[in-house]
């Protein structure tokens, strides 16, 4: 009789204790504005590996590519409000959430990936990430996009005057649409997702974005002309709901973290394999490639795109971005 109560006091406990372990148990969301063969996919593949993992499979990570969470504005709305769980998105829509980003979509402001890198990873970098709580989203770490190029489908563009009349697909966001009407475009901002549609369509000429974004969606099938402008760099946040990581213990929050490193390395590494071999991809699919622009006049022409912010903003930001050298 004492036997079978232990036995049965013992199956009770075992059973509250799996009971509260599934309690704990989550299946995350991690929203992707492309396609899971991306470098969004690559970041949200060893994000997803790295964290069940860690957890033992406690919790897993449920990726939805192709915006199916909605667009990057949208998704950016559900972090706030805890729809969704994790995103990585472009700086693009970010500024209109957090006001401190938009310093990094001014044109030309990067030499290299190693001067971006180096300053993503560093002090302005943390700095902004930290910016994003006061907007109920917990930044956890910059990825990246990588330089953003152009492409069209009526003529190759060597200076900014080739821009004029050009429908141009852009983010929704200020700077960009600012720094094209600068460079004689006419920017239209379009969610990615309605992009091929319209450039299949004729409504708009043309679109910009990382080489990664290029060979990832195939854009030479709706564009004949690239040209390696190199505008703006595109860095990356990976994010998460801040009233989801509030929740979390420290142990997963630790989780989390290192899970964001893998994603980190994942994504530069799928950008730099992209960006050696995305140009030879261009043009074995029949694509015009300009690799070479007259970059004085295109840095000439969007100067009063950073008098303006300037103007608004000050130099605090600026400033440490223009000092630092790689």
């Amino acid at each position: 009789m004492f036997s079978s109560m232990k036995k049965y006091v013992f199956l009770m406990g075992l059973g509250l204790a799996l009971m509260a372990n599934l309690a704990h148990a989550r299946t995350f969301t991690f929203a992707l504005p492309i396609p899971a063969e991306s470098h969004y996919g690559a970041a949200a593949n060893a994000f997803k590996s790295t964290l069940e993992r860690l957890s033992n499979h406690r919790h897993t990570v449920s990726i939805k590519p192709n915006g199916m969470l909605g667009s990057e504005r949208e998704v950016l709305e559900g972090l706030q409000i805890g729809s969704v769980d994790f995103a990585i998105s472009s700086t693009g829509p970010v500024g209109g959430f957090v006001p401190e980003t938009y310093v990094l979509d001014l044109p030309f402001l990067f030499h290299d990936y190693a001067h971006a890198r180096q300053v993503m990873q560093g002090t302005v970098g943390q700095q902004l990430l930290h910016a994003f709580t006061a907007h109920d989203i917990h930044a956890l770490g910059w990825g990246e996009n990588g330089f953003r190029h152009l492409t069209n489908s009526r003529k190759p563009v060597h200076h900014p005057e080739d821009l004029k009349g050009l429908k141009i697909r852009t983010q929704e966001n200020d700077i960009h649409i600012q720094s094209f009407k600068a460079l004689n475009g006419a920017p239209t901002p379009m969610a990615w997702h309605e992009v091929f549609t319209a450039l299949q369509q004729g409504t708009i000429d043309g679109q910009e974005n990382p080489m990664a974004v290029f060979v990832s969606t195939g854009i030479w099938e709706v564009q004949k002309y690239a040209t390696l402008s190199g505008h703006f760099y595109s860095p990356a946040v990976i994010m998460m709901s801040k009233q989801h990581w509030d929740r979390l213990s420290a142990e997963e929050q630790s989780w989390v973290e290192q899970a964001t490193a893998a994603a980190i390395e994942a994504n530069y590494a799928f950008v730099d394999q992209n960006e050696a071999e995305g140009i030879a991809q261009l043009k074995a699919h029949g694509m015009e490639v300009v690799e070479t622009i007259d970059k004085a006049a295109f840095v000439s022409a969007v100067q009063p795109v950073y008098d303006a912010f300037i103007k608004k903003y000050g130099t605090t930001l600026l400033a440490p971005i223009q000092a630092q050298q790689p």
